[in-house]
């Protein structure tokens, strides 16, 4: 499942404008990574919350790199340690909205659908094992 679009070859110049005018998933991948709950988690573990804001592996080392240069996290030997402590708050961080969804992580057909609140904007959604998994609370 393509959430991004189709990507086709390109240079680095036009891979970096795609990154200027799709800036928006940097920042939420960024307020994402600022949210983890744990002392530390393996490099696929990370990628696999990531993948919930991009399948694009370009927009995904821009991410870990830019949260890693703004003490985010620190990463060593496939293990992502982040610094923040500012974790998803269920009561105040997570919607929840009715209608026909479908999970952003695993692809499943909803009818509840659960989103983060974050500053750079919503993610979701996600089904109610998925919210789970993305914001930490269950491996």
């Amino acid at each position: 499942m393509a959430r991004d679009g189709d990507r086709t070859e390109r240079s680095g110049s036009d891979v970096d404008a795609d990154l200027e005018a799709d800036d928006h998933r940097v920042e939420l991948g960024l307020a994402l990574l600022a949210r983890l709950e744990h002392e530390s988690l393996p490099l696929a573990a990370v990628i696999d919350r990531l993948e919930t804001v991009t399948s694009d592996p370009t927009v995904t080392r821009t991410i870990l790199d830019r949260a890693e240069l703004r003490g985010l996290i620190e990463r060593d030997d496939g293990i992502v340690r982040p610094k923040s402590r500012q974790y998803v708050r269920f009561e105040q961080d997570v919607s929840t909205k009715e209608g026909e969804f479908t999970c952003r992580r695993c692809g499943s057909g909803l009818s509840t659908g659960y989103f983060i609140d974050l500053e750079a904007g919503e993610l979701g959604p996600f089904g109610s094992s998925c919210i789970r998994k993305v914001t930490g609370r269950e491996d």
